[in-house]
């Protein structure tokens, strides 16, 4: 009995993080923007500095008509947005916030991670293919081509410092995890840190939804609760990206002072605002640029990284 109610805990737990710090994240967005780029309505929905600026979103998307065009492939088009958001929160299961405090823990967690979150962006390609829309077919073509260029840089940084850590548990890894690993492993972090952000698709890697080009990409056909799911999914892969830079690269619970599980929120809401700051700071590349930054920029550099852990391992030892 004691064993069905700590999974039940630990399963409640999850599904409260899924549900809360994505919504956290987003309204941290809505204020940063607002700030940065002087929007008015974040800054002010609901009276004081804009609170009710969240709120207002989710009564606008519950009460939006859910259409779907006549053309489209109704079963694809309406398990789309299941498809993007839910990987994410298989993957929260395996994420540690503290010492005993996650999910599961698995023996290769790492590989579980990596191969769930490809999952994910089938939602795009899906809808995109569904929704009987030239834009939508489009946006999906260039997920798919995201995915491809930027899968290979992401699984070479992370097997870097899994190397550098001697296991496959992430759990394990932020234990083994040292200081001295911020320099060594530094550029590690960057490909990783950028190459999720191209599997998320966030700006400046938003070319599948240039909403110059290709009015929304994937999502053009998209309202209502579909549509506000495919915002939540984006909203909670920026955690689930923070959270593993955290476990990977910046040591997880490690920190002076305050309990393990705060210095692993505090790493992942700062690195949440990284993103948030991106966005903000940089102009969207163009489809050669985004090719290019991956095969000749992120591949040889995480290659350079995995190569230098392999010395430093040998020398270790």
């Amino acid at each position: 009995m004691a064993e069905v109610l700590d999974v039940g805990v630990r399963l409640v737990t999850v599904v409260a993080a899924f549900l809360v710090l994505p919504l956290i994240v987003g309204q941290m967005e809505h204020k940063a923007m607002a700030h940065m780029q002087s929007r008015l309505g974040p800054m002010y929905a609901g009276g004081f500095h804009g609170w009710a600026q969240l709120i207002a979103d989710g009564v606008k998307f519950v009460q939006k008509e859910d259409v779907i065009p006549a053309a489209a492939d109704r079963r694809v088009f309406a398990i789309a947005p299941a498809v993007a958001l839910v990987p994410y929160l298989i993957v929260m299961v395996v994420i540690p916030v503290g010492p005993g405090l996650v999910g599961v823990d698995l023996d290769a967690g790492l590989f579980f991670v990596l191969a769930v979150m490809g999952i994910g962006v089938l939602g795009s390609i899906m809808a995109g293919w569904a929704s009987a829309n030239k834009y939508s077919v489009l946006g999906g073509i260039r997920s798919a081509a995201q995915l491809m260029s930027y899968e290979l840089p992401l699984v070479l940084a992370a097997s870097s410092v899994a190397m550098a850590a001697g296991t496959l548990s992430l759990e394990g890894i932020a234990e083994q995890w040292r200081w001295w690993w911020l320099p060594w492993q530094a550029v590690g972090a960057v490909v990783f840190f950028v190459s999720g952000l191209a599997e998320l698709r966030r700006p400046p890697f938003d070319m599948p939804i240039a909403e110059s080009e290709i009015i929304m990409g994937p999502m053009t056909e998209y309202t209502g609760i579909r549509f506000a799911l495919f915002m939540l999914a984006e909203y909670v892969g920026i955690v689930v990206l923070s959270a593993l830079t955290t476990v990977l690269f910046l040591g997880g619970w490690q920190g002076p002072l305050l309990p393990g599980p705060v210095w692993t929120l505090i790493k992942v809401f700062a690195l949440a605002f990284v993103v948030i700051w991106v966005r903000v700071s940089y102009p969207r590349l163009r489809e050669d640029q985004l090719q290019k930054l991956a095969w000749v920029g992120l591949v040889p550099l995480a290659l350079l990284q995995l190569a230098l852990t392999g010395v430093v391992k040998v020398l270790i030892a």
